[in-house]
């Protein structure tokens, strides 16, 4: 089967950093930080959210699946961020998708929130002027349009499917790509993930579960200080937006028409904790990072980086900070997490930061942590603090879900 090895031919994001990837890239090296006053919505004093991490806009006019008439129906954010990334990751793979190889490429891209405000303006319409929804509005709520969408306008015909697993999202939607292209079932799959969360009830609920960064009176503080991964003051994540996408195909299929890889899957696994809807479970979580490496045939002190889920909550850090301890032992590998940057994109997460470890492998740095403050309870000197030159053959990708999806990746460099 090495020979249906899932490799990446492109890949592309925007999120709170820009929507150029060589500007985030840089972003991200500089530690600049996407987090700022929260502006998609009009928000009194009393409501508990202040911050967040936006995509800035952006101009549609040179991206074909754009089009003002394209988009005219499709309101909602996820649909212009999803065509957007998945529009450049392709021209980035050098694939062309034809009538007869259509057939071979699957979609899977997928979303944990989707398009909420579609549904919260359709109400606000009823309520307000007693007119019915817009024709496009459950489409624009519906997770799995992004699939159908994005398969539109490009063509493929393959499998086309979202599975939703929370914050894991992005993770998994490479994952049922990968899966695809070993059961012989895809030659190519386009996968990644999309969020627009930044709609009132879906900020406040997050805030009201103790899982959102919130305003306390009397306590102000920068917001690009706000999102802090593994730190002591951690006080929960910044919600925020974006998308990511990644090519993948086989090993053979790449060979056969001349494209050029770097990086691939090593290994990968999924596990569900069975515990809690929102807290996560270190045993299983463990299990599912062991099993990764596992799966790419590899040892725990073969991997050379993580790229740690790192929520900035207070369980989940430390959960994931006693998973890793236990399976690595003392001493981890050098460990970045991006969240510390962009804020908590839910679903579009594991997609955006994916692609920031293959940035990183492909240049041979991990970009920093920023915010960090060692906790005494779980200190990690771990912690990459400064931008790192550093050769990665193997990087562990942590993502953990609400409901206890978790989802690691092993991405493995090209030998």
């Amino acid at each position: 089967m090495e020979n249906r090895q899932s490799v990446i031919l492109g890949y592309d994001i925007i999120s709170p950093l820009g929507t150029d990837l060589a500007a985030q890239w840089e972003a991200a090296n500089l530690g600049k930080s996407g987090i700022g006053p929260l502006t998609r919505f009009a928000a009194d004093e009393n409501f508990p959210v202040r911050i967040a991490g936006q995509v800035p806009a952006f101009d549609a006019g040179p991206y074909p699946f754009l089009k003002p008439r394209e988009m005219a129906n499709w309101k909602s954010p996820i649909f212009r961020h999803a065509l957007l990334v998945a529009h450049r990751a392709l021209e980035k793979s050098g694939i062309e998708i034809t009538e007869k190889l259509a057939p071979r490429v699957a979609v899977t891209f997928s979303s944990a929130v989707g398009g909420q405000d579609a549904v919260l303006t359709a109400d606000r319409r009823m309520r307000e002027t007693g007119k019915m929804p817009h024709p496009f509005t459950n489409p624009n709520s519906c997770i799995n349009m992004v699939t159908g969408k994005i398969a539109m306008l490009t063509g493929a015909t393959g499998p086309n499917f979202s599975t939703i697993t929370a914050c894991a999202t992005g993770a998994t939607s490479m994952i049922n790509g990968a899966m695809l292209l070993a059961a012989g079932r895809a030659d190519v799959a386009i996968c990644g993930a999309v969020d627009f969360a930044l709609v009132e009830p879906i900020v406040a609920g997050f805030a009201t579960m103790n899982g959102a960064y919130r305003h306390k009176p009397g306590r102000e503080e920068p917001p690009e200080a706000a999102s802090r991964p593994f730190a002591a003051d951690r006080r929960g994540f910044v919600v925020s937006e974006g998308a990511g996408a990644v090519i993948l195909a086989t090993s053979e299929f790449a060979e056969t028409h001349g494209l050029d890889w770097q990086i691939g899957i090593g290994g990968w696994s999924m596990t569900g904790d069975a515990h809690h809807f929102v807290a996560p479970y270190e045993p299983t979580v463990r299990r599912c990072i062991a099993e990764s490496i596992a799966d790419a045939g590899i040892c725990p002190h073969d991997i050379d980086a993580v790229n740690a889920h790192a929520a900035s909550t207070q369980a989940g850090d430390r959960v994931e900070h006693d998973a890793l301890r236990t399976v690595f032992g003392k001493k981890l590998p050098p460990t970045t997490a991006n969240k510390s940057m962009t804020g908590h994109a839910m679903g579009a997460s594991s997609a955006i930061e994916s692609v920031f470890a293959v940035e990183g492998m492909n240049a041979g740095v991990l970009v920093p942590t920023i915010n960090y403050v060692p906790a005494p309870e779980m200190p990690m000197e771990e912690i990459v603090v400064a931008p790192q030159a550093l050769d990665q053959e193997f990087v562990l990708k942590n993502a953990f879900g609400f409901g206890g999806c978790n989802a690691c990746i092993v991405f493995k460099q090209r030998t």
